[in-house]
């Protein structure tokens, strides 16, 4: 984990409020993998604290790191407005990320939850798993993004709340109806789709592995800011807690309570 200084890439808006960011991070992007973090620094200097994005996608070869993220306050609407050679701060890789020793994965991303699994899948695709056993469920609003991405790695589920496409209903539903099977769950979303899932786990017995959404603000566990109850004492405050920033964001779905 170290702080870089980085250039853009590429920024492209993806669907409403949703955007792609590619950035030249050489040192970053060398040891990083699929489920860490990466926290921007925003250049307006009243803005100190720097904004947490998952990582959607790395170009190892090339140095290159893609964000994808949503408009969610000024910090992210400033990010927003970066363009190709801008100056970009951040520090990174952060965070605990998925565990893929499994030949039949189930990956679930729910909103700004989806682009984590697109990496996921990629690096299920490099440890040998075929495309056809990477069952991916994507749970959109309406409109959809990144569907050609998936595509090319793994074989695609589509929910949405309206029933605009795919299943209407959840992620689960989407695994329901399709009849979905597997020997590992892995996961991203909102907090109630991941409490679901937890469930899930624990009815089928079907290990799950959940990667939290919290506010951060350091990033690095220092603060103690973004804590979860869990199921065992945490080496660092000596209670019922992990540190999402630091433990996590990646949990198995037994370590956490919901």
């Amino acid at each position: 984990m170290d702080k870089y200084k980085c250039r853009v890439v590429s920024q492209d808006l993806l669907a409403e409020g949703i955007f792609s960011l590619w950035i030249d991070a050489p040192q970053l992007v060398k040891d990083a993998h699929s489920g860490q973090f990466v926290s921007v620094f925003i250049t307006d200097p009243s803005r100190i604290l720097p904004r947490p994005i998952s990582i959607c996608d790395l170009d190892k070869e090339n140095g290159l790191l893609r964000l994808v993220y949503r408009i969610a306050g000024e910090g992210t609407r400033l990010i927003s407005m970066l363009t190709p050679g801008d100056a970009v701060e951040l520090l990174g890789p952060l965070g605990n990320g998925y565990k893929i020793d499994t030949r039949k994965p189930l990956l679930l991303g729910g909103g700004i939850g989806i682009p984590p699994m697109l990496r996921l899948a990629k690096e299920l695709r490099e440890s040998g798993v075929a495309k056809e056993d990477i069952k991916v469920v994507l749970g959109f609003r309406d409109e959809t993004f990144l569907l050609d991405d998936f595509e090319e790695v793994s074989t695609v589920y589509l929910t949405s709340d309206s029933g605009s496409v795919g299943v209407q209903g959840n992620v689960l539903d989407g695994v329901r109806e399709y009849k979905i099977e597997s020997d590992m769950i892995f996961a991203c979303g909102p907090t109630p789709m991941l409490r679901a899932i937890k469930a899930y786990s624990g009815e089928t017995g079907i290990k799950a592995q959940l990667s939290l959404e919290e506010r951060m603000a350091c990033g690095v566990g220092a603060c103690l800011a973004c804590v979860c109850e869990s199921t065992d004492t945490d080496d660092h405050s000596k209670v019922h807690n992990k540190r999402i920033c630091k433990d996590g964001p990646v949990f198995f779905a037994e370590e956490v309570v919901l």
